[in-house]
């Protein structure tokens, strides 16, 4: 299960994103936290894998727990930030473009229900990268705090899910077909064709065509050797 913290001042809000939350397969609600200093104080006792962050807290702003959360070197702590539109250009300049998720006031449980399952597909694929290197492990979870390049993406896309169906073509090391990566991230086939049919639009996958059987012929998709060389992300934006 997906630990996960709820912070927020507002107690009714706090309930309502629990709710939200546990409806979420995969996803446990360890505590709530109506502070930054308790926001803080959960996240050392609760040990959650990701905390649902309000900005705007009485006591310090949610961008100064994020701070203290990274100076402290809290290892595998994930934020999905809750701000106003307004506040989005800031709060990425604060975070030096580091927040990969965030939702906009006010939102429904359709918008959570898809920061959620962007998240528990990279989780997922992380516990199974568990015997992979560590670079392999890093850069996947630089992928999911600091995102990858600057395109827009389409509605309904984003980018930790476009990244983590990027890093499975690159490991496959051969065709995969569109069902082969549902099934790896954790997708629907539909939703996968999606994020593959965008790759391709990018230039960073290839598809071709395997006939021989009945029916319509197969779509078999790889990673361009371009792509593969950037490990999925451009890191021309880390200079």
């Amino acid at each position: 299960m997906i630990r996960t913290l709820i912070v927020d001042d507002d107690f009714r809000v706090a309930s309502l994103h629990r709710a939200y939350v546990e409806k979420v397969p995969a996803f446990t609600v360890v505590g709530e936290a109506a502070t930054g200093a308790e926001a803080l104080r959960l996240i050392t006792s609760a040990k959650p894998d990701l905390v649902l962050l309000d900005i705007y807290l009485p006591d310090i702003s949610g961008l100064e727990v994020m701070r203290t959360i990274r100076e402290a070197g809290a290892s595998r702590v994930d934020v999905i930030a809750i701000t106003a539109a307004r506040d989005v250009e800031s709060l990425r300049a604060a975070m030096h473009g580091g927040v990969v998720h965030y939702l906009i006031k006010p939102f429904r449980f359709a918008a959570l229900h898809e920061k959620l399952q962007s998240y528990a597909a990279m989780h997922q694929r992380l516990k199974q990268l568990a015997e992979a290197d560590q670079h392999a492990v890093d850069t996947l979870y630089h992928i999911l705090r600091h995102g990858g390049s600057a395109e827009t993406l389409p509605k309904g896309l984003s980018r930790p899910t476009l990244e983590l169906v990027s890093r499975i073509l690159q490991e496959a090391g051969g065709d995969l077909t569109a069902v082969e990566v549902a099934e790896l991230a954790n997708l629907s086939r539909v939703t996968a064709r999606r994020y593959v049919d965008h790759l391709v639009q990018l230039g960073r996958v290839e598809v071709v065509m395997r006939y021989g059987s009945p029916g319509r012929p197969e779509h078999l998709y790889h990673l361009v050797a371009r792509a593969a060389t950037v490990a999925s992300f451009d890191r021309s934006s880390e200079s």
